[in-house]
């Protein structure tokens, strides 16, 4: 077979164009968008700073928007921009209906989603029900009402056990390391599953609930498109006593499946329900996304048409450098998807994790571990052990990005990973903001490496972060990965994501999908329904292409072949 590449594809291909008006407004209006959605993930603090402060704003965003048209997404996801302490990142929130000062004000807010659409770019908040902070007003209430409260009900308070109350009410262990319960001054309880500073609700509580749909509607009726919902899968809770012990749950919550204490009970799709109804009051309907850690036969129910609507799974982002693993993760997902009524999503990098770039220019975990290679063992040591290959890394990110960005649903990109940028790994004790890392000493350095303010200048201050510092540092190695080295070279990174990104919207509307069975086990190779062709070879060895005209490729070919680690599309 042979294959040619189009001189004038690059030249054809044109992300800054700008939509017409009757486009712009189809594109908005579409009650559907999500299902094929390119969705750029922004965690403020660290993507843009417009007053020099060392911290990401609104303003900032609102700044850029510009490079997120030329980017080609089709929406942004805003990582929460609530008062907060920063106890966790700003997923402790103080007020569900208000702009952090330090990022902005509700002026802000309106301005920065009224530039987003005006470009033709739909905005996905994050939305965080499991649990407040301890500054939030109901807490403060809580804490100075009596036991058996109101105010206490909205949270989950219980007395200690032994014949003082001095012992927690169960052993359960927080997420973020030490106890789940936090004692209070007049002897009680409060339960936190992730940070003391983040007490959790009690949704059997109607108040909580109602609350919650003022929120949504309040961020519905400023223009917000769609919510990301932290931690879904834990809202509910049995609470029955006694509770049982982390032995009777088992070393990985052995009675879940909708019997786990506070993770994936049935009762929580009660919840989304009443969402749904919020969601469809608006025209186009809003639209969520839950995040739910939950065994793959029951994530369909937070994705259903009555619930959230869709769901991330993580699973590519787990597996290992394996073509026989990612085809049995994306068929199953594909269809999960298709028996729920969704799109599937996904997604390799976020806030969260280590980023794929690096991930990928490590060593394969192998086939005993179930998280794949995380890149947890490299971050402890600082970016020393096992040997990291940039090059190799990179050369894979581009490859699985571009893959990714070829299958039906939800592609879910994290900032800068469009500019390839590794994760940072050595930061000084010091410098750390990560709760994690305080908590876990010697066991967890965090998630800091990741959400480091993002390079747009080679050489000015924080890389044109913005005019003063930033508030994690940069590494000085930041400025040759900066948006605007990469703008002048066509064959960057950026470059090559505009040019995916671009190509990718001719796929939108197209949900089949059908696998083509190559002779070398190393390659994929998926068709869509216009004819498009996904051709990814994971060896070492360059393998023939089909016939047809190449689109794209994530590495050059050599002399018409496809190299190892590189992805082609052909029509």
């Amino acid at each position: 077979m042979t294959s040619t590449v189009n001189p004038d594809v690059e030249s054809a291909v044109d992300p800054t164009a700008e939509l017409s008006a009757d486009a712009l407004a189809e594109r908005m209006q579409d009650p559907n968008w999500w299902r094929q959605a390119a969705v750029y993930q922004i965690y403020p603090r660290s993507f843009a700073d417009s007053n020099g402060d060392g911290i990401g704003d609104l303003k900032g965003i609102t700044s850029r928007i510009p490079y997120l048209t030329s980017l080609g997404v089709d929406a942004v996801w805003l990582s929460p921009f609530y008062p907060s302490a920063l106890a966790d990142g700003g997923y402790d929130v103080d007020d569900y209906r208000d702009v952090d000062p330090k990022l902005g004000t509700l002026e802000d807010f309106d301005e920065m989603i009224a530039a987003l659409h005006a470009a033709g770019i739909k905005l996905v908040a994050d939305i965080v029900p499991n649990h407040t902070s301890n500054r939030h007003a109901w807490f403060r209430e809580a804490l100075a009402s009596p036991r058996g409260s109101a105010a206490r009900e909205r949270y989950i308070f219980r007395d200690g056990l032994g014949p003082d109350g001095s012992q927690p009410p169960s052993d359960w262990d927080s997420v973020f390391g030490g106890p789940a319960w936090e004692r209070t001054e007049d002897g009680q309880w409060y339960m936190h599953i992730f940070a003391r500073e983040q007490p959790d609700l009690n949704w059997d509580n109607r108040e909580v609930r109602d609350d919650f749909l003022k929120t949504l509607r309040f961020w519905s009726d400023r223009g917000v498109d769609g919510f990301r919902v932290d931690v879904a899968h834990a809202l509910t809770k049995d609470m029955t006593e006694p509770l049982p012990s982390k032995a009777e749950l088992g070393p990985e919550g052995g009675n879940n499946r909708g019997k786990h204490p506070f993770w994936d009970r049935d009762e929580v799709h009660e919840v989304f329900a009443e969402w749904r109804t919020v969601f469809d009051e608006y025209t186009p309907p809003r639209t969520a996304v839950a995040e739910a850690w939950v065994h793959a036969d029951r994530r369909a129910r937070y994705a259903s048409p009555d619930g959230l609507g869709q769901a991330f799974n993580f699973d590519l982002l787990k597996a290992d450098w394996d073509p026989g693993q990612f085809r049995e993760i994306i068929t199953k997902n594909l269809v999960e998807a298709k028996s729920s009524g969704a799109s599937s999503t996904w997604v390799f990098s976020n806030h969260d994790v280590v980023r794929h770039a690096t991930r990928y220019g490590l060593p394969p975990a192998g086939p005993d571990s179930e998280d794949g290679q995380d890149g947890g063992a490299w971050l402890m040591s600082g970016g020393t052990t096992p040997e990291l290959d940039r090059a190799l890394g990179e050369r894979r990110a581009r490859a699985v990005s571009q893959l990714m960005l070829a299958l039906p649903g939800s592609a879910y990109l994290y900032q800068g990973e469009e500019l390839g940028l590794h994760e940072v790994a050595d930061i000084a004790d010091e410098d750390r903001q990560d709760p994690t890392f305080f908590r876990n000493k010697g066991v967890d350095v965090g998630r800091d490496g990741c959400r480091v303010p993002l390079p747009w200048t080679r050489d000015a201050e924080s890389f044109g972060f913005g005019f003063g510092g930033a508030h994690l540092p940069q590494p000085a190695w930041f400025g040759e990965y900066a948006v605007e080295v990469q703008e002048a070279d066509a064959s960057s990174n950026l470059s090559f994501y505009r040019r995916a990104l671009a190509l990718r919207h001719q796929l939108q509307g197209e949900e089949d999908f059908e696998w083509i069975d190559e002779p070398s086990g190393d390659v994929l190779h998926f068709t869509r329904p216009s004819g498009w062709h996904s051709v990814t070879n994971f060896g070492s060895t360059p393998v023939d292409l089909p016939e047809g005209t190449v689109l794209l490729s994530s590495s050059p070919l050599e002399d018409g072949r496809l190299p190892g680690d590189t992805t082609a599309w052909l029509v």
